[in-house]
């Protein structure tokens, strides 16, 4: 009779399995010659009715990868129930460009790892795919490091009183897995990182108006942040509020999104200032994202109290939302300003809102000035500015684009007019990489003094 190691052992050398679910017979075959030539056990379904049959059944399921429409069951519905079917395996959903609600459906309720877009190039599926076959298999050395460890130290803990080398020697051992552990984490932690920077690109792709609108947002909010000596991890949450401010606004329509508040009838306004509730729904699923919800939700207040959606007033309003309030305003009215002396307007402009019964915190004036420059330059004198090509590996922090950078297969990664930073060089850097543009990468500089 085999022991329980024994099993484990066989249960590892296994086939693993993967699982494609799509309603249109010809995608299916599609799909399965295109990984016939992998050394896994491809299966497929034509419906979520019959692809949780199989999932049932399957005993070494990796990756499980549906569309999102079907006539009777939904790539959501169906990847939510396999979720509680399968939890191991990763799921990931198939949905074409447009349906980005969709995407957030699939990650926030059926816990997808990713969303991959219809059509499809095959190299990108395929990688994709294998990429979530790796990741499966290092969540499952994952769990065998955490279950080793757990034995090692029920064993230390009878072998203490006798063998102090032995525990010493096995303290070493722990030390280093738990530093492998580490390593996960931090990767798992950049992956979340990097998919509230992916939400905040898609609505640049909604409002292709916003020139990374979010992106400045966040940059100016972490600098209030710092300056007023919050926690470090406060700083971050108000960062990462800073790019999902607007996220509510993926359910409101473009023709509203282009109007001026101004111009807006009364159920239009209505409609357009539901969006920061809408945003915090949004994200609420996701716990780590909740207080960033909250900031999301107030950001419209008024230190007065004539804002929404609660009317909050003063210091009732989060710290956060104020920060994120004031920051959205800012880079707003900066476009509005075609001038090389736009700081002084901008300052006298946020001071009448800032004085006493007035729209923001007077008290996060002070801080406003010494970052305008650094952030937004003299973006507007381009005359004394000239385009230069550059490779992505000689990017450094502070460079202005002066091109929209479109990956490969089309994704806008960048509006022109972002400053870069160090993380947003990082992403570029992959992406050339994995989608190289097709077009320049492009910079402003300055024009040398004659």
């Amino acid at each position: 009779m085999n022991g329980p190691d024994e099993k484990k052992a066989e249960e590892s050398e296994k086939t693993l399995q993967i699982l494609f679910v799509d309603d249109e017979e010809n995608i299916i075959k599609s799909l399965r010659r295109l990984f016939g030539d992998e050394d896994l056990e491809v299966l497929t379904a034509t419906s979520g009715e019959d692809g949780l049959r199989l999932v049932q059944g399957c005993d070494n399921l990796a990756v499980v990868v549906s569309d999102q429409r079907m006539p009777s069951m939904s790539g959501v519905e169906f990847l939510e129930q396999v979720r509680a079917l399968a939890p191991d395996a990763i799921r990931m959903v198939l949905t074409g460009y447009a349906d980005i609600n969709a995407a957030m459906g699939a990650i926030n309720r059926g816990g997808a790892y990713r969303y991959l877009t219809k059509p499809w190039e095959d190299e990108d599926l395929v990688r994709n795919v294998m990429d979530a076959v790796g990741l499966f298999k290092l969540k499952q050395e994952n769990k065998r490091l955490n279950e080793l460890v757990k034995k090692q130290n029920q064993t230390l803990e009878e072998w203490n009183a006798r063998l102090k080398s032995r525990v010493l020697e096995q303290t070493r051992d722990i030390v280093a897995r738990n530093d492998t552990l580490n390593q996960l984490n931090e990767k798992l932690n950049s992956n979340f990182n990097n998919s509230i920077t992916a939400f905040a690109n898609l609505m640049d792709l909604r409002d292709r108006t916003s020139r990374s609108h979010a992106g400045y947002v966040a940059d100016l909010s972490a600098r209030l942040a710092t300056d007023l000596k919050l926690p470090r991890e406060e700083i971050e949450i108000i960062r990462t509020a800073g790019l999902l401010h607007d996220i509510g606004k993926i359910g409101i329509s473009e023709e509203l999104l282009k109007k001026n508040l101004s111009d807006m009838n009364s159920p239009e306004m209505f409609e357009y200032q539901t969006h920061s509730v809408r945003g915090q729904a949004a994200i609420d699923a996701i716990e780590g994202l909740r207080e960033v919800g909250l900031y999301i939700r107030h950001h419209h207040e008024r230190f007065n109290g004539r804002g929404w959606p609660d009317q909050l007033v003063g210091e009732a309003i989060p710290l956060g939302a104020r920060i994120v309030g004031l920051a959205d305003y800012v880079d707003r009215i900066v476009t509005q300003i075609p001038s090389q002396d736009f700081v002084p307007q901008v300052l006298l402009k946020v001071a009448r809102h800032s004085e006493p019964n007035g729209r923001f915190d007077p008290a996060l004036l002070p801080f406003l000035k010494g970052h305008l420059k650094e952030i937004y330059g003299d973006s507007t004198a381009l005359a004394e500015k000239y385009e230069v090509c550059i490779v992505a590996r000689e990017l450094i922090p502070g460079m202005i684009l002066s091109r929209n950078v479109i990956s490969g297969t089309g994704l806008l990664l960048l509006n022109k007019g972002t400053v870069l930073h160090d993380d947003s060089i990082k992403s570029l850097q992959r992406y050339y990489q994995l989608d190289p543009p097709r077009e320049k990468l492009m910079i402003w500089s300055k024009r040398p003094q004659t």
